[in-house]
């Protein structure tokens, strides 16, 4: 795929280096030397669009004056049909090289001929990466942070697979353990008090008090009226519990849907217990010599993995005996497995059974604890958790209306839920602000500026500009029988106003935005692109008028217009977010 701009970059190299061969034999520098120069995108390009420093780099082995060997190569650089119409020498012995029409025509067809694909490239190689996200517990409605994990993580999939990765989208369903058995309790005491009196039957202070619990155990009364009543105690927790995820899947797939987000595989805690992989896991990590006994529970030796983990990294002795690092439990007194030995089997099973090349989490800022443990444990079972797990941790999201923070506490059952949040404002806004900022920043979730409908509201300030293009390209058929010409039939020198480079050389950059994104795990990069390439497509449509000019420069700037279109709605749609055509 087109990366014009690394293009660039390459042949800037490649004029370079002939100028160094040709000089070279006609005795005007030494031959055989090699060079390791920089090729840079200076911060003012007023004097060149990019800068090699092949006369600074090679000073030394060429045994000339930098400023000498840039004349060398200047009077020895042939540009015929390259990207560049000049090269001037600045400074110390810079090469500076300005980008010809040549260049800008190539961006045009690049996004033209790609269409979709534009900006795709191929780090990936095919390789498979998991990316597991949301995971909240069925106990209750998805609430903000899950809103937030939910396009961070949906969207860093869509980046990825641009990014030449063969990508997976999980759910991780904790049906098991404490956090089930707490809710069970908590549906079974509601339960009890339609039936008894509220004044008659306790409410555990540690269970939840949201009024969804009431809903469940209101809706169990009805079906079943009192005859849970005298069930066996673990028979009718099981019961309460199983109802309850019954009920709250689904719901929790309704509003995962309604929010844009689909996944391949919702996977569930209890099949690695009812299988009898935790157990196997667990067995694993004791053959390997990981494991100890004490107080009847069994221990895994976390720290003595994450010593081995760190002094691998680069930490000293020194720097580890120092850190506070403590064992967990993988197995109970009493039998059972903690939640730390099922997330240590699951992501067994990703790697070591369902063969991911890499595994990707997102996580609460409150799990980093937990990072380095998984991956150290991971690492204890030959599996390089180190590196074939990243965890992208995710700061908290501070709901604000009339300027005030809106309070959530979901322990007092006021938590607002995502679909409650969906009621209030479009699903494009919210998927536009929850991925406006890097996950490892706190992120102010303006309930007013996400409803309102001018420039100062991001997504509809990107949104308006695909419209408005898509109505200015209707309005030229209409009034001037101009199409959209193909890129082959614009001529890109008449692209020469600062408004109308500046533009195309935005174009150019989607597909290095795009990548890293995917490196970095941060697709906020794209949000950020997005309102930075409608702000130069606003400064280009109100400096250089369209209608009415002469055919050839119409059809060009016509061009250009489109073109921007066509990568709004690309980067719009990597985002989950809709590209109308009218607002």
């Amino acid at each position: 795929m087109s990366n014009m701009i690394q293009a660039a970059r390459q042949q800037v190299a490649q004029l370079t280096q002939d100028a160094y061969e040709k000089a070279a034999q006609a005795g005007l520098l030494p031959a055989g030397a090699e060079v390791k120069a920089t090729i840079e995108i200076p911060k003012d390009t007023s004097h060149g669009d990019y800068a090699s420093s092949f006369a600074m780099a090679g000073a030394k082995a060429l045994h000339k004056a930098p400023r000498m060997i840039a004349q060398a190569i200047v009077d020895n650089l042939d540009l015929e049909g390259s990207y560049f119409q000049k090269v001037e020498i600045a400074g110390p012995g810079f090469l500076n090289f300005t980008l010809g029409p040549k260049w800008f025509g190539d961006v045009l067809a690049a996004v033209e001929t790609e269409g979709p694909a534009y900006g795709s490239g191929d780090e990936g190689q095919g390789r498979k990466v998991m990316v597991e996200f949301v995971s909240a517990n069925p106990t209750g409605p998805m609430h903000m942070g899950n809103a937030r994990g939910g396009v961070l993580g949906d969207t860093l999939a869509n980046v990825l697979k641009r990014d030449g990765w063969d990508t997976w989208k999980e759910f991780y369903v904790n049906d098991a353990g404490n956090q089930i058995h707490k809710f069970a309790v908590s549906i079974n005491a509601r339960y009890m008090q339609l039936i008894l009196g509220e004044e008659n039957f306790e409410f555990p202070e540690e269970g939840y008090h949201g009024e969804d619990i009431k809903e469940l155990a209101r809706a169990i009364y009805e079906m079943n009226g009192e005859s849970w009543k005298n069930l066996p105690e673990e028979e009718r927790l099981d019961k309460m519990a199983q109802y309850g995820l019954s009920v709250n899947i689904p719901n929790m797939k309704a509003d995962l849907l309604k929010y844009g987000i689909e996944y391949d595989q919702w996977f569930f805690e209890s099949s690695l217990h009812q299988s009898g992989y935790v157990a196997e896991t667990v067995g694993l990590l004791t053959e390997k010599g990981w494991t100890y006994e004490k107080d009847g529970a069994l221990w895994l030796n976390t720290t003595q993995l994450l010593k081995e983990k760190f002094m691998r990294e680069g930490k000293t002795q020194e720097q580890v005996d120092k850190l506070d690092l403590k064992d967990d439990v993988l197995r109970r007194a009493n039998g059972f497995y903690t939640y730390f030995a099922a997330d240590i089997a699951y992501h067994r099973n990703k790697l070591a059974v369902r063969g991911f090349d890499k595994v990707i989490n997102i996580w609460g800022a409150d799990h980093h604890g937990h990072v380095a443990r998984l991956q150290a444990a991971l690492d204890g079972l030959g599996l390089d958790g180190s590196n074939r797990l990243v965890v992208v941790l995710m700061q908290l999201v501070n709901l604000m209306q009339d300027g005030k923070p809106v309070r959530m506490s979901k322990r007092s059952g006021k938590a607002i839920a995502l679909h409650d949040l969906l009621d209030e404002i479009s699903v494009d806004a919210a998927r536009y602000f929850f991925n406006s900022r890097t996950s490892t920043t706190p992120l102010d979730f303006d309930l007013d500026l996400a409803v309102r409908q001018d420039s100062d509201n991001p997504v509809y300030y990107v949104q308006y500009a695909h419209a408005r293009i898509c109505s200015l390209i209707a309005r030229l058929a209409e009034e001037e029988n101009a199409r959209v010409p193909e890129a082959a039939a614009v001529d890109a020198a008449l692209l020469s106003a600062p408004e109308e480079l500046a533009l195309v050389k935005a174009l150019a950059q989607y597909p290095e935005e795009l990548h890293l994104a995917a490196r970095d795990y941060d697709p906020s990069r794209i949000n950020r692109y997005l309102v930075a390439l409608a702000g130069d497509f606003h400064r280009f449509y109100n400096a250089c008028r369209i209608k009415g000019e002469e055919p050839g420069v119409l059809a060009a700037r016509l061009k250009l217009a489109d073109t921007v279109r066509a990568v709004l709605a690309n980067g719009l749609g990597l985002l989950g977010v809709s590209a109308p055509e009218k607002m």
